[in-house]
């Protein structure tokens, strides 16, 4: 015999209270799962060996109160809502960005980036970062610059932080 108590979690009483509390609990996962955390799956070699293929949240709330630092991992919204990209802060706005034989260069400094284990040989000459605009890249510099998607991005299109 089950008890009475086990009984009622797994069998409840289909009355309007019980419909109610299904239908807060779907419109509160809805809401959390659209505005707040945003579940992505990471497909490509881009970020590697950082995060490879496979399933995190989009955290929406990190840049409300302040702006994305060099160094920080972003989700970017590429186009529309559905397509989001994951790349790596590199350079501020203001800042002057440079590859030279593969190393990252910030406003005349080469940049210690423990991140990267594929090192490449990439050539680009110096740009300054826009207002308004951050420079992003992946950490997989061991993939031809040409299959890349990099460069300046406006902070408006910045989603927010990966979760973990």
């Amino acid at each position: 015999m089950i008890p009475r108590l086990v009984r009622g979690f797994l069998l409840p009483e289909l009355n309007r209270f019980f419909l109610l509390r299904v239908l807060l609990l779907i419109l509160t996962t809805a809401l959390i799962f659209t505005q707040v955390l945003l579940p992505l799956r990471i497909e490509g070699q881009s970020m590697e060996p950082t995060y490879t293929n496979g399933f995190n949240l989009c955290w929406r709330g990190r840049y409300l109160f302040s702006a994305p630092q060099r160094g920080d991992v972003v989700v970017i919204r590429l186009a529309g809502n559905r397509v989001l990209l994951l790349k790596r802060v590199v350079a501020l706005a203001g800042d002057t960005v440079a590859f030279v034989q593969g190393t990252l260069v910030v406003n005349g400094q080469k940049m210690d980036e423990p991140y990267v284990r594929y090192q490449s040989d990439w050539n680009l000459e110096p740009r300054t970062v826009d207002p308004g605009k951050v420079y992003v890249v992946g950490d997989n510099r061991g993939v031809p610059m040409h299959r890349h998607h990099f460069g300046q991005v406006e902070e408006q299109r910045i989603v927010g932080g990966l979760l973990w």
